[in-house]
């Protein structure tokens, strides 16, 4: 039966034996005493009214508590109506209830070392009552209505502030005993209230006009009729009366001390029994609650390293797309910057005359070299370049189409982004909610039993688990989009400056132009196909025909208008380091390594045959054009064996198959095909995370 409590929480031992008095007033065969002392209660529970009406006990024994009321809420004194023993001795209660006098059975009241201030008038209803002990109490006077309990034998009102005897009582026939402070009384004189009750009747008597008559002629009821007999003026036979009354009694209470004295020993067993059990409860909830410490404990360790590692993750992800956006603008800058170069170098070839006159010695020696008639090759060149225009054109329209499409699709992904975002947001607040719901339940759970802990905590790491990887998914989908769309836009906009640079070349051109031919645009723009830039032209026919053999040999011929910008020969390529390379231009790091030991190679030969060097005041004829096509001279080697290539050609350190097509940004190594690197996040020779993959198309 739940309890509540107002002031104070008993103890543990408190609890129990008031639940072991409640279960031992409820048994077959049990007592009219409901014994709930020594409890620590601020009221009396609900409970124990209900007994005492359901069961009419009519022994109610409440002393050594905390009680500050008699009545609690909700409750009646009728539920208490067969009480007729009420000890409330040893509490703090203030006032007693204005309604007392509904109990009509009670015959002994004991309210000793409580806090009284008065009496409630309708004390006076207790016509059975025999009883009155208010000891030590700060009661200040007593009221009126006590003269009309008509079976008063005891009353003690000692320990209070009492000073006056209300006149009434002298109406008190039955009084027997009486206790007070008779020296701080008034009335009566002290005196007469040393001199015991009966001087203290008699002068009451006389005060109220009374004829005086000793208690021991008046009958009083016997407790367990239930005053069916009323007290009378009787003066025959009282002492036999009284006497068989005293016997009745005698032997009621000592069948009630037997009782008493064995349900003692049963109490005692049974609170030994209760010891026992408390201490294996103790026992199990010390071993659950050591458990219940050491799951949550994991469990927040392990939320806390999880929290860590989203943080940790968070701060990466930040540094990697700072140092992307750094890497995006160095790119765009050296874009910029050899862009520019660029067209300094157009600029400075369209103003020299010189490039025209070779252009028209070229055109004269391709024309002697054809096997086809004039004719034929202008309506060739037509075809072709009409072809080449049209596919040009096709070319710009689809162009067109799909930043069109890009930008329609780019619309939709960020749509798509903002909603999944959302989405993502609002899964997760229900991750949240789910995450507390389960920590609520698998706490409660842990009080339970240990197993519904575990596959509660099983469930809730299963769950984190499913959110993280939910998030990590969504967070390379939104990288990869990311990286598409920059790609996407950086290949867009070197599209548009290059037709910006070609439209730009042919409005010069046009402007250069003296005379109005037929089909000039048609030859001018397919020389500026067939053709590289003179100036890089020259510059790499200035190379040392060991050094382009060198880089042929390395699959690295593509690093030829680098070396010849830069004018290395093979003396300075010799004392160069890798770094410096790296500096021109050369990326990769094994082929810095090996171009730089190949040329070292060359340069020791050299030193050894210094017959192989040119002299040195012989300058190659660059500009001029060979006449017919020349067999290349053959390469002088050392007398020393050739030394085995550790890399022929460039091919898939993956499959070893196919050719390296991709290129691995940030480090920019060439080592793997389009099929291979697909599956890869690290770059096979470096281990460096990859950011971005590049094709490389090699022209025909």
């Amino acid at each position: 039966m739940p309890l509540f409590f107002r002031k104070r929480k008993p103890s543990e031992e408190a609890r129990k034996r008031l639940e072991y008095q409640m279960c031992l007033a409820k048994e077959a065969g049990a007592d009219d005493i409901l014994d709930i002392s020594k409890c620590e209660l601020s009221e009396i529970p609900f409970g124990a009214f209900a007994t005492c009406k359901v069961l009419q006990k009519k022994v109610l024994i409440v002393h050594t508590n905390h009680l500050t009321s008699l009545l609690p809420k909700s409750c009646s004194l009728l539920s208490l109506a067969t009480i007729k023993v009420l000890d409330l001795h040893d509490n703090q209660l203030t006032a007693l209830p204005e309604d007392m006098g509904q109990l009509t059975a009670l015959q002994v009241l004991n309210v000793e070392k409580n806090q009284l201030t008065h009496l409630p008038r309708s004390i006076g209803n207790l016509l059975q009552l025999q009883t009155l002990n208010v000891k030590d109490n700060k009661l200040k006077e007593l009221p009126d209505t006590l003269g009309e309990l008509r079976s008063l034998r005891t009353l003690d009102i000692s320990g209070n502030e009492v000073r006056r005897l209300p006149q009434i009582l002298a109406h008190v026939r039955t009084l027997e005993t009486l206790s007070l402070d008779a020296l701080s009384m008034v009335y009566p004189p002290p005196e007469v209230c040393a001199a015991g009750v009966a001087s203290v009747q008699q002068f009451l008597c006389r005060e109220s006009g009374l004829e005086y008559y000793p208690p021991s002629q008046y009958l009083l009821p016997v407790l367990e009729q239930d005053g069916a007999e009323n007290s009378q003026d009787s003066p025959d036979g009282p002492i036999n009366r009284f006497s068989r009354e005293e016997a009745e009694w005698q032997n009621r209470f000592s069948d009630y001390e037997k009782r008493k004295e064995q349900k003692m020993l049963e109490k005692l067993e049974f609170e030994r029994r209760l010891d026992l059990g408390q201490r294996e409860h103790a026992e199990l909830l010390q071993q659950s609650y050591s458990h219940k410490d050491e799951i949550l404990q994991s469990v927040k360790q392990e939320q806390t390293r999880l929290e860590q590692g989203l943080s940790e993750r968070q701060r990466c992800l930040d540094a990697e797309r700072q140092q992307l956006r750094e890497q995006l603008k160095q790119t765009e800058q050296s874009i910029a910057s050899r862009i520019q170069r660029l067209l300094q170098d157009n600029q400075r070839q369209k103003k020299s005359s010189e490039i025209l006159k070779s252009l028209e010695n070229e055109r004269i020696r391709m024309e002697q070299l054809m096997s086809i008639t004039q004719e034929e090759t202008e309506n060739l060149r037509q075809r072709e370049i009409a072809s080449a225009m049209q596919q040009m054109l096709t070319e710009s329209c689809k162009s067109r189409l799909i930043q069109m499409a890009y930008e329609s699709q780019r619309q939709s992904l960020v749509q798509q982004a903002c909603s999944s975002m959302a989405e993502m947001d609002k899964r997760f607040q229900q991750i949240l909610s789910w995450q507390q719901m389960d920590q609520s339940k698998a706490i409660s759970q842990i009080l339970q039993e240990s197993v519904m802990q575990k596959a509660a905590f099983e469930a809730l790491q299963v769950k984190k688990d499913l959110a993280h990887r939910q998030i990590r998914n969504q967070e390379m989908i939104s990288e990869q989009r990311w990286a598409l769309s920059s790609l996407l836009q950086q290949l867009l906009k070197e599209k548009r400056q290059r037709e910006e640079e070609l439209h730009d070349i042919l409005v010069e051109l046009e402007a250069k132009s003296e005379t109005k031919q037929e089909n000039y645009w048609l030859i001018q723009y397919q020389r500026l196909l067939n053709q590289k830039p003179l100036s890089l032209k020259l510059q790499e026919e200035g190379l040392q025909r060991q050094l382009v053999a060198l880089l042929v040999e390395l699959s690295a011929e593509h690093y030829l208008p680098i070396f010849a910008h830069h004018r290395i020969s093979l003396d300075m390529l010799s004392r160069m380091s890798p770094g410096d390379l790296a500096k021109v231009g050369v990326s990769e790091a094994g082929l810095q390594h090996e171009i730089l030991r190949r040329a070292r190679d060359l340069a020791d030969a050299a030193r050894v045959q210094p017959e192989l060097e040119p002299p040195k005041g012989e300058v190659p004829d660059v500009l001029e054009p060979p006449a017919a096509p020349q067999e290349p001279p053959e390469t002088v080697r050392p007398s020393a064996p050739p030394e085995e290539l550790d890399m022929a050609t460039s091919e898939c350190v993956v499959c070893l198959e196919r050719e390296a097509q991709m290129v691995f940004l940030a480090c920019g190594h060439v080592c793997c095909c389009q099929q291979c690197c697909q599956p890869l996040r690290t770059c096979p020779l470096c281990r460096q995370e990859i950011s971005q993959r590049l094709r490389i198309y090699h022209s025909s």
